[in-house]
């Protein structure tokens, strides 16, 4: 069990920093250009989350490695538990509807789960070249 609790930890401080330096990445490249409050670095951390999730998800189980519990530990739950996040996804949807940007908040909404679910999908298809 702390074996388990180690590997989610380490993995999860990974997936934290791996989020920030593509947030940082994100808000400076994106932001200045189009001066809007969208939160395009969530979108970004979601969508390549789903990807990487697809991706390596897909070559665990293409690999008959699925039951590695300590790798699927570290990857899945500690890195990409760090990087991603729905919690700020539901943060800032909420903040777009308190300023009364409403189609900017579907917008977002629509984008994170189609691109989300699309990105598992293209994961899962690249899953054999990554394995």
């Amino acid at each position: 069990m702390l074996r388990n609790l180690a590997l989610v930890f380490v993995g999860a401080g990974l997936g934290g920093v791996g989020r920030y330096l593509l947030t940082v990445a994100v808000q400076t490249t994106f932001v200045p250009r189009t001066g809007s409050n969208f939160p395009f670095a969530t979108l970004v951390v979601n969508v390549t989350g789903c990807l990487l999730i697809g991706v390596l998800g897909g070559a665990l189980i293409r690999a008959g490695r699925d039951a590695d519990r300590p790798l699927t530990l570290f990857l899945l739950v500690g890195i990409l538990g760090g990087y991603t996040t729905f919690s700020s996804f539901g943060r800032e949807t909420f903040v777009l509807i308190e300023e009364r940007q409403l189609g900017l908040a579907a917008l977002y909404v629509a984008g994170s789960n189609t691109l989300g679910v699309l990105a598992v999908y293209v994961g899962s298809m690249l899953a054999p070249r990554a394995a």
